[in-house]
This record gives structure tokens, C-alpha cells and sequence, in this order.
């Protein structure tokens, strides 16, 4: 089928409508549902999907208020736009939104940046792979400048140097301003592989080598945290529990004990949460995030505790995020649904009540680890009331 070849002066709506027709009369297959309106794919024919023929909407919920206290200091009440299909879902991270709400502060959260990276991998021809580690070492300067001459918005932040089975992998790390920067890194990866290769008589295998495990799950990820590493945490009292929850800092306590702690080491997963990538998912797809960076998302470990002594009952809340992937430029951020969802999350209007602002990127990485602490407050005190399949009997109809 020739989907490429299209009457000039089309719009975008119209390149779509002739490509789907084009399938239609070669499948038999009726796609008309995948009609989108006049404005609402924008850039999207053109930027974000090659051979678009429409749009498969998904519904998006909202939950909230939710108040954050930034790392910075700043306090905004955050609002949830949530792309999803699975009922439940949004009423259980608004019954967490509202636990959180009544339990006083709200949620506090801190970050650390460690960079989008790219591992590209090196294979020595004839010396000893140590030379080459050492003389990456010494040409540092020189290739941090190639990398960077590739994008005004790219600056590396720092690299690691793996070897094994004779081969060199050098993992770049990156701060690439608004955007979220795979293909930022990317393209700079090509840059420093290709100077490398000429540069030590070496071959350049290729510039994505796994250890970074984009979009894949993996311990070193885990462990050591890749785009934003987020951690959240909130102190829920027991008469919020018992009001709001419906529920015992005991029975959850409980929970926790044997889900996270048991069950995901008889698992041998790599995170122990209830449902991360329900939130980091939902919210990715409302604001035009790479979806696909969900698997990093679901890294999460999640811990509850009793409330320290002198605070009374109740229990603290507490979620690591070790690698958010976000952006506030560029890819589906700038489509005409997603940024206004964006801009709601963010509180394009609200200004955060502390002199001093957090970078925006870095603010949505904290409201997505706020939210996830809300979805996973709602869903542990479900499973400790044994109330979760009556919700889904319920909601999921």
C-alpha cells in the first residue's frame, strides 16, 4: 500500500482520512472510529506518528487536590489528569488525594537528577582493553565537548565505564534542559561513539548498549536511579485511616509486611510496590510522555511504617521513584490534549508559595512521585480492609 504518496495542500486531518481510506479499501476493515476532528492532532502527522491514520482516544480522570511540599520548599495543590481504561483506578488515587488532604501537610517530596543516558559501546582491535579505559579517561574533555556541540540544550553531567567480554561501554549521563532527551543523548552518543573509534583505532559496536536499560527494567537502574530519582512520603494518622480509608495503621502495617516485603523478595522483583506503573502510566499518556518509560517507572519500592513516637497512631508513607523519565518540551508534550493536561498537573497559573522555583521538568518528576504515593496509600489500605475486589465489582463493570 502507498500511504506516502498524498495529493499536495492536504491538512493533517485530511492526509489521515485518505491513508485510513486507503486501508480500508485494501483490508475491508471499517476504521471510521478512528476519525479525529479538525486541530486536535496537530503536530502529530507530521512529528510524533509516520503513516498516521487517527486517533484511539482514551479517557482521562481526574483526581484531586493533592498538596505537595516541593523540595525546594514550595507548596502547590497539584491536580491529576489520568489517561486511562481500567476502572478504579482514578477513585482510588482520588481516595488517596483526599487521605492525604485531611491528614494535614501533605505530601513532601526531593529529587535528584541524574541525567538521561546513552551507553555506547566500544570493541578494541589491538591493545589491551585497559589502554582504551585509560585513554577514554584522558580524552574526556575532548569528547564532552563533541557530545555537546550536537544540541545548544545538552550538557553532560557525567559518564561510567563498563568492561567485559572484551568490550568497553561508556554510559553518558545528561541534562537536556526542558525536553526529556532521548533522542538528544542519542544523536550526542553517535557523536563522542564515532570520535572514539577514530580516535583509539577502536570499533563502535553501536550507541545503545543496554546498560543504560532504556525502557527496560534492570537492578543498576534500580539502584543507582536514571532521569529523575524521586522520593515522596506523607504521615497518615489513624483517624484518617479509620475515616477516610476505612481501615487500621495495623491491618495495613500488616499488608505492607507481607506484600512488599515477602511476596516481592518470593518474586524476586526488582521494586516492591503495589501499582507504580498504574499512575506513572496514566499520567505519562495525559501529558505526551514516552509511555514506553513506564517500565522505568515501575522501579518503585515502596515502605510503611508506624507513625515516630510522640505523633500518635498512625502510619508514614514512603515511595522511591529511582527513574522518572519527563518532559515539559518537545515529543507529545506539545500535541493540543496533552499540553493542556500538562499545564493543569503543572499549575500553569499557581505560583509555589517559596521564594524559590523548582526547575518545571523537575516539578512534574515530584508530582508524578506525589501521585504515585496517593495511588499507593488508596490500594494498600483496599487490600488491608478487603475491600479491593468489591471496588472492582463495583467500578469495574
Amino acid at each position: 500500500m502507498d500511504l506516502r504518496t498524498l495529493p499536495d495542500g492536504l491538512t493533517p486531518e485530511e492526509r489521515c482520512n485518505e491513508r485510513r481510506s486507503r486501508i480500508e479499501s485494501e483490508t475491508g476493515i471499517d476504521l471510521g472510529r478512528l476519525v479525529t476532528e479538525e486541530g486536535r492532532i496537530d503536530q502529530a502527522d507530521g512529528k510524533n506518528c509516520e503513516q498516521m491514520i487517527g486517533t484511539v482516544p482514551i479517557p482521562v480522570g481526574y483526581a484531586g487536590p493533592l498538596p505537595v511540599i516541593f523540595s525546594s520548599g514550595g507548596k502547590q495543590t497539584v491536580h491529576l489528569p489520568l489517561a486511562t481504561t481500567e476502572a478504579a483506578l482514578v477513585a482510588s488515587i482520588n481516595r488517596g488525594c483526599k487521605a492525604i488532604s485531611a491528614s494535614g501537610e501533605g505530601v513532601h517530596t526531593k529529587s535528584i537528577h541524574h541525567g538521561i543516558s546513552r551507553s555506547l559501546v566500544l570493541k578494541p582491535k589491538d591493545r589491551k582493553i585497559r589502554s582504551y579505559t585509560a585513554e577514554i579517561g584522558k580524552t574526556e574533555c575532548a569528547w564532552k565537548k563533541i557530545g555537546e556541540a550536537t544540541s545548544s540544550h545538552l550538557k553532560i553531567m557525567k559518564h561510567e565505564i563498563d568492561e567485559a567480554d572484551g568490550y568497553i561501554f561508556l554510559t553518558v549521563f545528561a541534562d537536556t534542559d526542558e525536553a526529556m532527551g532521548m533522542n538528544m543523548v542519542t544523536i550526542a552518543a553517535q557523536a563522542i561513539g564515532d570520535w572514539l573509534a577514530r580516535k583509539l583505532d577502536a570499533e563502535l559496536i553501536t550507541i545503545a548498549g543496554n546498560v543504560d536499560s532504556d525502557k527496560k527494567p534492570s537492578r543498576r537502574t534500580h539502584d543507582r536511579g536514571r532521569g529523575y530519582e524521586v522520593t515522596a512520603s506523607a504521615l497518615i494518622p489513624s483517624s484518617v485511616i479509620a475515616d477516610v480509608l476505612k481501615t487500621t495503621p495495623e491491618a495495613m502495617l500488616d499488608v505492607a509486611d507481607a506484600k512488599l516485603k515477602t511476596g516481592s523478595k518470593l518474586a524476586g522483583a526488582i521494586g516492591a510496590n503495589l501499582h507504580a506503573a498504574n499512575i506513572v502510566a496514566a499520567l505519562y499518556l495525559a501529558t505526551g510522555q514516552d509511555a514506553a518509560h513506564v517500565v522505568e517507572g515501575s522501579l518503585a519500592d515502596t515502605k510503611i511504617s508506624p507513625l515516630p513516637p510522640g505523633e500518635g497512631p498512625g502510619v508514614r508513607v514512603e515511595v522511591r521513584l529511582p527513574a522518572l523519565l519527563v518532559g515539559v518540551r518537545g515529543g507529545g508534550t506539545e500535541l493540543p490534549a496533552q499540553a493542556q493536561c500538562l499545564n493543569l498537573l503543572l499549575g500553569k497559573n499557581q505560583k509555589l508559595t517559596a521564594n524559590s522555583q523548582l526547575p518545571v521538568k523537575q516539578q512534574l518528576a515530584e508530582s508524578i512521585g506525589a501521585a504515585v504515593l496517593a495511588g499507593e496509600l488508596s490500594l494498600l489500605a483496599a487490600q488491608a480492609s478487603q475491600t479491593l475486589a468489591a471496588a472492582h465489582r463495583k467500578l469495574a463493570r
